[in-house]
């Protein structure tokens, strides 16, 4: 596993074929980290589906209202809820969209981001300045590359759990 410097502000995701650690960038996006962690605190982001996934683009996932696959799923709902918490405004950077780097799904509204976020398979450079980057990954982008492709997946692929590695 890679070398984690600080685990207040690392995220360990439990996939099915090993472990996906993410390095936040509270730095650059303050709020999106802190909502991370928040949410990954009180176990809402466990067994979330990853409902779209589209091969050589990005990994969809933390719909924690329709997405939780063992309380109250709905594939067909996926990817329309967020959390309890009110929504996140933008945090832009000139960080670009490289592969490994994590965003924040929001709707057409700028400031409408809440729980969801994607992980790049690939740099998609055409989303930079339109959606907040606040992590990357540092350790198991094999395991990302292999989540199961689909809008939405047939048999979706899961976050079994969601941890920051401070309290891991």
């Amino acid at each position: 596993m890679a070398e984690i410097k600080d685990p207040e502000n690392t995220i360990i995701v439990e996939l099915s074929g090993g472990n996906v650690v993410i390095e936040l960038l509270p730095d650059v996006a303050p709020q999106h980290s802190a909502r991370m962690k928040e949410l990954a605190r009180s176990g809402e982001y466990d067994n979330v589906a990853f409902h779209r996934v589209i091969d050589g683009f990005m990994a969809q996932t933390g719909d924690v209202q329709h997405g939780d696959m063992e309380d109250g799923f709905n594939l067909r709902m996926a990817g329309t809820g967020g959390s309890s918490l009110p929504n996140v405004p933008a945090e832009f950077s000139k960080l670009p969209h490289d592969r490994g780097t994590l965003g924040a799904a929001r709707s057409q509204n700028p400031d409408s981001a809440n729980s969801q976020f994607f992980i790049n398979f690939s740099d998609n450079h055409f989303l930079n300045g339109q959606y907040t980057v606040y992590g990357r990954v540092i350790d198991g982008m094999e395991h990302v590359d292999a989540i199961v492709r689909g809008e939405p997946p047939a048999s979706p692929d899961r976050m079994i759990s969601v941890k920051v590695a401070a309290d891991a």
